[in-house]
């Protein structure tokens, strides 16, 4: 072979083998290799998020509580290739300058998040509208759409929450789902939080064909690759909304709350802490110019007192000694202690108003009598049973644990206190050791270290109610209209109390509205046991508390009630607590009692104003945004006499609230 043929044959195998090399290539790229598809797809497609409705939120009667209303964020696409763009025309339909337009621009390159930015957030309608005509002029931009909450009531806010924007923090602490981006909703408070992958749906995607300069040319494919959004679930609540409005019609210009409970089931048939807010107040559109006001409001309706404020419960916490005495068997019902206008022993004396001399169980409960229970505290204590006063008290302690005291109850409802129920080295630190019934005097009456929450109070009057047991208050009833109830709603907590000592209680309980000390309270045609108290406040007047249920046999209501500053309990909150069971019993419209009623509406029971003092000042002002620090400020120079008021700032809630909405 010639040495020409053998070049020609090299030739050939070189060009065939760069071939077989280029074909190899071609098909690994194409077929095997996707990275440069996947390159080529998202230089031509979109992906844009449809938002779902969150789920409606109905109350116990399938009345619409909370429903949806849209809202438009206007967006831009990255990169922001404005050349020939005719910002003096979108300005004008915006109604901002020119400064203003390069001022969100800039904004939105600092906070570009998987291809787009907000420009303009929450258009308002004819910005929007106007803008619709002309979006085929603005390529660069597109309209999001996203869903805010309306209400068709001003009453429920502590219990319905609000939502806001989903913070850094919670993006980074999501599960695998990785549901949530920048920018969407999330339950911040209440049930809307509590509840929130029940309300919140799933979410849709519609691919849009974009060309080399990001401009949108239409649906991908006729949109065969987009997913349409799925609404949240419906989700019924336990509420009663008509008692709901009516209790918080009744607690206007008070300080205090109100909490109702079906004791047969657990279920929160009304929840009110007073002064409260509308709850269209902190929706999407409406939080940013209201926060900040709600927050510096003297009266502190942000603050739920009803799960949040813990009280010493004062003369209804007798009904517990009662129990336990009973129990423990150092009293029985026909038990009787002598009261000389009080208990004394040593120099101590504890006072007691005037009643019927030698009262039984059931007379002391109905009349209060402060003398009987440091009695039965006594002997609870000094039970020669138990080797000594500390061991007798741990058992009593045990007692109040089961009654659902000292820990929170797990509800669905944010922020809840334990209270307090001291422990025994709580005692040793404060009394270096040596203690005894005469230290602990002031727990007979509940006073002292005792705190209960109203939540609690209305769960231990459900025990009562229920004579032994309780199921954990809660808000939730359907969800979608099936029974979706968490399971730990459905157990029933039992206390080691025997029946026939709640019937001696209850009994006394029935008397209260009878000829004790609530008697002109009572509604004709209802058997209402109910017991008062007036808890001594360091701060001020005393707080009027009352807790009661009704009917006596086969209870439908539970109600704890508490006043602030209002003096006595059976002149502001029994007559509160016993038209709110009328009207959820008789499903009255017209009360039986309007004189009653007619002068608890007109009550103006708050607290007289106190300066801002300026650690306050300081915390709120650190606590906001900046837009609620200019807020602080003016209200600071145009009102030097505002007020704290008279319960405690939560200083967790607001730094929460702050975190997650701002």
């Amino acid at each position: 072979m010639s040495e020409g043929s053998n070049r020609n044959q090299s030739l050939i195998i070189a060009v065939i083998a760069i071939g077989f090399i280029f074909t190899v290539r071609l098909f690994y790229l194409q077929i095997i290799d996707k990275s440069y598809v996947e390159f080529a797809n998202a230089n031509s497609k979109k992906i844009l998020t449809i938002h779902p409705n969150r789920g409606l939120v109905y109350d116990r009667n399938n009345k619409l509580i909370a429903f949806n209303d849209n809202f438009y964020d206007l967006m831009i696409s990255y990169p922001f290739n404005l050349k020939n763009f005719d910002t003096l025309g979108f300005c004008e339909i915006l109604r901002i300058t020119k400064p203003n337009f390069i001022k969100r621009l800039k904004k939105a390159d600092k906070t570009v998040y998987k291809g787009s930015a907000v420009f303009y957030k929450n258009l308002e309608q004819n910005k929007y509208a106007a803008l619709q005509e002309r979006m085929y002029e603005y390529e660069r931009f597109y309209i999001d759409i996203k869903t805010d909450r309306k209400y068709k009531t001003t009453s429920g806010a502590h219990i319905l929450g609000y939502i806001g924007e989903i913070s850094q923090k919670q993006l980074e602490a999501q599960d695998e789902e990785n549901y949530y981006s920048k920018g969407d909703f999330i339950g911040l408070t209440g049930i809307e939080k509590y509840y929130e992958k029940e309300l919140r749906g799933l979410k849709g995607e519609e691919v849009i064909l974009v060309d080399s300069r990001g401009r949108q040319k239409g649906n991908y494919s006729k949109g065969k690759y987009d997913k349409q959004p799925i609404a949240g679930l419906k989700v019924s609540t336990t509420l009663d909304l008509t008692l709901q409005e009516y209790a918080e019609k009744l607690m206007q210009n008070k300080m205090g709350s109100v909490v109702a409970i079906e004791p047969s089931t657990g279920e929160i048939l009304t929840l009110v802490s007073s002064p409260g807010y509308n709850p269209d107040d902190l929706s999407i559109r409406n939080k940013r110019k209201n926060y900040g006001k709600l927050l510096l409001d003297p009266t502190k309706p942000l603050f739920n007192r009803a799960v949040t404020a813990a009280y010493p419960p004062g003369s209804v916490f007798k009904l517990l000694n009662g129990l336990i005495g009973l129990q423990e068997e150092v009293i029985y019902p026909e038990t009787t202690f002598p009261c000389y206008r009080g208990f004394s022993i040593g120099r101590l004396h504890v006072n007691c108003h005037p009643h019927p001399p030698n009262l039984d169980l059931r007379g002391s409960v109905a009349n209060s009598c402060n003398a009987y229970y440091c009695n039965t505290f006594r002997e609870i204590l000094e039970n020669p049973k138990y080797k000594s006063t500390r061991e007798a008290y741990i058992k009593w302690k045990d007692y109040m644990l089961q009654f659902g005291l000292a820990a929170k109850l797990g509800s669905d409802i944010n922020f809840e206190s334990k209270g307090n129920i001291p422990s025994p080295e709580f005692y040793d630190k404060m009394h270096n050791g040596k203690w005894g019934f005469s230290r602990l005097i002031s727990l007979s009456i509940g006073q002292g270290e005792i705190l209960i929450t109203p939540l609690q109070m209305a769960n231990v009057i459900s025990a009562i109610a229920n004579r032994g047991y309780y199921y954990t208050p809660h808000c939730i009833r359907k969800v979608d209209d099936k029974p979706a109830i968490p399971q730990k709603f459905r157990e029933k907590h039992k206390i080691k109390i025997d029946r026939q000592h709640f019937e001696a209680v209850v009994e006394g309980m029935a008397m209260t509205l009878i000829n004790g000390t609530a008697a002109r309270t009572g509604i004709e045609g209802i058997e209402i046991c109910g017991k008062t108290g007036t808890v001594q406040n360091p701060h001020g007047k005393n707080h009027a508390v009352f807790m009661c249920f009704a009917p006596k046999d086969n209870p439908k209501i539970a109600i704890a009630c508490i006043v602030e500053n209002a003096g006595y309990g059976a002149t502001w909150a029994a007559p509160v607590a016993n038209l709110l069971i009328e009207k959820y019993i008789n499903k009255d419209t017209v009360s039986s009692k309007p004189e009653m009623e007619k002068r608890l509406f007109e009550a103006y029971i708050l607290p007289k104003p106190k300066p801002l003092d300026a650690t306050r000042i300081k915390f709120l002002k650190d606590s906001t945004t900046k837009a609620t620090k200019d807020s602080i400020e003016k209200k600071k120079k145009e009102n030097k006499n505002n007020t704290t008021g008279n319960m405690p700032l939560n200083r967790d809630m607001v730094l929460n609230e702050r975190e997650e909405d701002y």
